[in-house]
């Protein structure tokens, strides 16, 4: 029995040692340029404070959004100081479209309670990748 014992431990210690010895690489992960498939983690935390919905109705005064965290559709105030952005570049309240997802910097306002968009962001954020040099 002593003997299997040993013997075990010493293949188990001769494979970890082969591991071990295995060459280790530089290659770096593939970074799209896309954008689609960016630093998660970097969009997400950019985007965290925001509130996220489904366009379902618009108005120039007013967007109302499926799909939030309330559990219900939630109307956002929109003024001439709400900033739009599509694809990571400044638009406009007329590019967005019933159906469209996107994420809201709401402010609220203190005498009504109402929430109001201060930036709406739609499409496809392109995170600035670093040059490789």
């Amino acid at each position: 029995m002593k003997f299997l014992i040993i013997t075990v431990t010493a293949m188990l210690a001769g494979a970890c040692a082969v591991a071990l010895a295995a060459p280790q690489t530089d290659k770096q992960p593939i970074v799209s340029d896309t954008g689609r498939f960016g630093d998660a983690s970097g969009i997400a935390r950019k985007y965290q404070d925001y509130l996220y919905g489904v366009i379902k109705e618009k108005n120039p005064s007013e967007l109302t959004l499926t799909q939030t965290k309330f559990g219900v559709d939630q109307n956002f105030k929109l003024n001439k100081k709400t900033k739009f952005i599509q694809d990571g570049k400044a638009s406009s309240f007329d590019k967005l479209k019933l159906g469209d997802k996107v994420f809201i910097d709401v402010d609220t306002d203190k005498k009504t309670g109402d929430l109001i968009a201060k930036k709406v962001v739609s499409g496809v954020d392109i995170p600035s990748i670093p040059s490789a040099q």
